[in-house]
């Protein structure tokens, strides 16, 4: 347990080292030409949202779009308000993960890439020079953050699967109030809120959980995924801080909404899907993150 706890203290150390290096490399390759084509992409919280979702998509880790952007803000490559749109559209794009494992049953590694990328940084940094050690810097900061993460889940894997030993067998309001709480826990504690979706499509398929509990538990998973980003802006500008404050808001208006309808909305796409849990429990994730966003998104620059 020893070795455990402190490896979950490296884990962290690399994870926030890793963000300042980023954001410091960041604003020192900044440029206006960087600049013109950031705020080109995002010039709208929309447009901001639909680069979110398919960055996050494509990458398969919300982690890094929004550590990413939050480093973007503090660097000041793009504004608060445009921060906003992209932070909405990671949220849906991490509910691929949940269909790449009800069709695929494939999660893209991101730690065994950034081994090799910390190599790279490294000889950048040290045999370059003027912007090229300044991209090392960069790289080197990108993977110490995801070999943080991945050092953060593995240390931690135990203690996720304790709390959700701790999950009710009776479905309740209670009881998925509890399973909110236990998926938030989960994802704080392991990191890695694919892992905690993919975990509670497990529960579903086997019949540990029923579809509205297994519902909850990825409400709460969502909720808990905000940690990073609240971790991440530790002394941090305050757009940075406002950034994820943002995160927090919008997962925790979100899924309060979304556990509002479960009862309702779960049975009909449960029938709309010909009796397909894993299926089930994906489009509810998705869905309730596209509603999300379409209610908040015309407030996002107020």
């Amino acid at each position: 347990m020893t070795g455990e706890i402190l490896t979950l203290l490296g884990g962290t150390g690399m994870f926030l080292l890793g963000m300042q290096m980023m954001t410091g490399a960041l604003a020192d390759l900044a440029s206006r030409q960087t600049r013109g084509v950031l705020r080109r992409v995002t010039t709208s919280p929309l447009t901001g949202a639909l680069a979110g979702a398919a960055t996050t998509a494509l990458i398969q880790s919300s982690s890094a779009t929004l550590l990413m952007t939050i480093g973007f803000v503090g660097a000041g490559l793009i504004t608060f308000p445009q921060a906003t749109g992209i932070v909405f559209g990671a949220n849906i794009g991490t509910t691929v993960t949940g269909w790449m494992v009800v069709l695929l049953g494939f999660k893209l590694d991101l730690a065994r890439v950034a081994l090799p990328m910390l190599f790279a940084a490294g000889l950048l940094s040290t045999m370059g020079r003027g912007r090229a050690a300044r991209a090392g810097s960069l790289v080197a900061g990108f993977s110490l953050l995801f070999l943080g993460l991945d050092a953060m889940q593995t240390a931690a894997a135990g203690f996720g699967d304790a709390i959700l030993s701790h999950a009710p067998g009776a479905d309740t309001l209670w009881g998925r109030f509890r399973l909110v709480l236990i998926g938030a826990a989960v994802t704080v504690v392991i990191q890695a809120s694919g892992a905690g979706v993919a975990a509670a499509l497990v529960l579903v398929s086997t019949g540990a959980l029923s579809l509205p509990q297994a519902a909850a538990l990825v409400i709460g998973m969502d909720i808990g995924t905000t940690l990073k980003s609240v971790v991440a802006t530790l002394g941090g500008s305050r757009d940075m801080r406002r950034t994820a404050m943002a995160h927090v808001a919008y997962n925790v208006v979100t899924g309060i909404a979304a556990l509002a309808v479960v009862t309702t909305a779960v049975p009909a796409l449960h029938r709309a899907l010909g009796g397909d849990a894993p299926a089930t429990l994906a489009a509810f994730h998705t869905l309730f993150n596209l509603l999300g966003a379409a209610l908040i998104l015309p407030f996002a620059d107020r």
